[in-house]
């Protein structure tokens, strides 16, 4: 059966269907990635080269899902480069295991990609538009899916074979109620107030240079291709706009409002039809004198809705025999049928609440439909024009004239801008990646970028100032003061080091405390969830070791403020299941299971990848 779409947003899968679907959606040409005119591969796996475009490829939609970490783009750069290695490895050893995925599987997966939907349902033309638009065939695109299905299923088998046995449920809940006793002390960080030497604070400045630069910067010229702004562009006639408002009346269309009740007469084995309809007839008779909710609740064999008065709430066609649905759609408010025959028996039918349909007239929602023919006919533009940016600016790389000419864009300009402006187009994070990319710092046009829904931006390189070392004159009240910091911190460091021998040694916390005029925070049967200790602190204390032959364990830490910790841990219980616990038992094996098929599957891609044909360029 079809895996859900949410669930694939797990694991290597999900890295698969970015590639297949975020990328091309971005509208990053395929064509840009084939054609690596003898150029030398960075890696291969078997018979599969990957060349820097197609690592450049990975790497930006990487940098996207990681925006805002400030993760180094080597580090990304590597990160793609692995993750392309595996799946291929992964990719090529379910081919030779002979895994498949059928066709309808494949076609039935693409279908509920939401890329692909429109309010819902899976849009024909909006799918073979946008593959167009990467030069791609359905029968390609459905090939790539189900090689990536079938990397799927080997992943699953593999972690869905996974189980937890109930003696690793119980020792999860024996390590996560643990309880614990502890004291500890905190050991502030005190300001100094002697100055540093002249020779002090050069020293100082010539070790931590790093943070005395000013950032890297780069000024980019752009165009900018927007659905939004073609569409003040679309020209619309009035027998276009007619013929659109004909097309989407639907959408112009407050539908009828029709509530009914009624009273029914069933066929049974002891009730014949004639039967049946004699006492709907008698009812119909008895209305004159009676209120029809009244006599619903005495006589009617619908006992759910009888005791509402036989009240079925709005009507709504398709559901019931069509004699039924044509004498409740033709009643008049108030008015009562005749009786009405279904597979049921017969019926009574009463409309107790209508409310018209209406078809708003053209003329009272032109403004409204000029608004939406110009945006249908902007997306299909938008797209071609998509393709062909794309096409443009690779073909045409060292230069931005030949997309702004071709697309009659205008070329536009920012200021020196650093990683962490948001100003201007560097708002958008993905922008900014480009901005500072490989490519692009080479004087390369960058791939479209896609800035938010229908606004994709080519850009290229204006100028680049590198990070730059600021003069010691210009920053020397900032070096004095981190140099104090440093200091403060380390006399900090040294007497918790002290401490925390001393306590090894065999001295009472209490006795070494009253020394150094520090309190002593004492805590009883604490648990990972207790709140009497901040969150830094509790990771602490459950990760210090036991206490061994009656001795507490020692240890020592730095909260987030350079403050430093030094804690004694005297005594560990294991803990017990409790009420909650016991009903937590088959979210917590799976849970544990899910974890042991990971580090099962982790273990056999390392073991395919030590075994795969793969060769690394540097």
């Amino acid at each position: 059966m079809l895996i859900e779409i949410r669930e694939k947003a797990q694991g290597f899968f999900a890295w698969v269907i970015l590639l297949l679907i975020c990328v091309p959606f971005a509208l990053w040409g395929v064509q840009n990635y084939t054609g690596s005119s003898g150029e030398r591969p960075l890696a291969s796996v078997g018979h599969k080269d990957f060349f820097q475009k197609e690592v450049a490829q990975a790497a930006a939609q990487l940098s996207q899902n990681l925006a805002g970490m400030n993760v180094p783009e080597e580090s990304i750069k590597a990160q793609a480069l692995k993750k392309l290695i595996g799946d291929e490895v992964l990719l090529q050893h379910v081919e030779d295991d002979g895994l498949e995925v059928t066709d309808e599987t494949a076609r039935n997966f693409v279908r509920a990609l939401p890329y692909f939907q429109t309010d819902g349902r899976f849009d024909e033309k909006q799918y073979k538009a946008v593959l167009s638009a990467q030069g791609m065939s359905p029968a390609s695109f459905t090939q790539r899916i189900k090689q990536s299905l079938k990397m799927e299923q080997f992943q699953r088998a593999i972690m869905e074979s996974s189980f937890a046995t109930q003696a690793d449920v119980d020792n999860v809940f024996k390590i996560q109620n643990q309880q614990r006793n502890v004291e500890y002390v905190t050991i502030p960080v005190s300001k100094l107030s002697t100055q540093p030497t002249a020779d002090e604070v050069q020293a100082y400045y010539q070790q931590h240079q790093t943070s005395y630069q000013t950032p890297e910067q780069v000024a980019v010229e752009y165009v900018e291709l927007s659905a939004d702004e073609l569409a003040k562009a679309v020209v619309a006639t009035d027998a276009q706009l007619q013929a659109f408002y004909q097309e989407q009346k639907d959408q112009y269309t407050t539908k009828e409002r029709r509530k009914i009740s009624h009273i029914l007469f069933t066929t049974t084995k002891d009730t014949t039809a004639e039967q049946a309809l004699q006492k709907a007839v008698k009812a119909e008779a008895e209305l004159k004198s009676k209120d029809f909710a009244v006599l619903a609740k005495e006589l009617s064999d619908d006992k759910l809705t009888a005791e509402k008065g036989g009240d079925l709430g709005l009507f709504t066609p398709g559901v019931m025999d069509k004699d039924f649905e044509a004498a409740a759609s033709s009643l008049a408010l108030g008015a009562v049928s005749a009786p009405v025959k279904s597979t049921f028996g017969y019926h009574l039918i009463k409309v107790t609440e209508l409310v018209p349909g209406e078809v708003k007239p053209f003329t009272a929602v032109k403004d409204d439909v000029t608004k939406a023919y110009q945006k249908a006919q902007s997306e299909s533009q938008f797209y071609e024009l998509g393709e062909k940016m794309a096409q443009l600016s690779y073909e045409n790389s060292g230069s931005l004239s030949a997309v702004a000419e071709g697309l009659k864009l205008k070329t536009q300009k920012t200021a020196l801008l650093s990683k962490d402006s948001v100003s201007d187009i560097f708002s958008e994070a993905k922008v900014r990646t480009a901005a500072f990319s490989e490519e692009v710092l080479n004087g390369n046009n960058s791939e479209p970028v896609e800035m938010g829904l229908n606004r994709l931006v080519v850009l290229r390189l204006l100028e680049h100032k590198p990070a730059a070392t600021q003069a010691l004159k210009d920053v020397e009240p900032k070096v004095v003061a981190a140099l104090l910091a440093d200091k403060a911190k380390q006399q900090s460091v040294q007497v918790a080091e002290k401490i925390q021998q001393r306590l090894q040694a065999g001295e009472s916390i209490a006795t070494v405390a009253a020394e150094q005029q520090l309190q002593i925070q004492k805590l009883s049967d604490i648990t990972r969830d207790t709140n009497k200790l901040p969150a830094q602190i509790s990771q602490a204390v459950f990760k210090a070791p036991k206490p061994l032959d009656g001795k507490p364990a020692i240890a020592k830490m730095e909260l987030d403020n350079g403050e430093q910790v030094v804690m004694s841990v005297s005594s560990v219980k294991p803990g017990v299941m409790t009420d909650d616990d016991k009903k937590k038992q088959l979210l917590a094996s799976k849970n544990i299971a899910k974890a042991f098929g990971q580090s099962v599957f982790a273990a056999v891609m390392k073991s395919l990848e030590t075994s795969a044909d793969v060769t690394i360029n540097k």
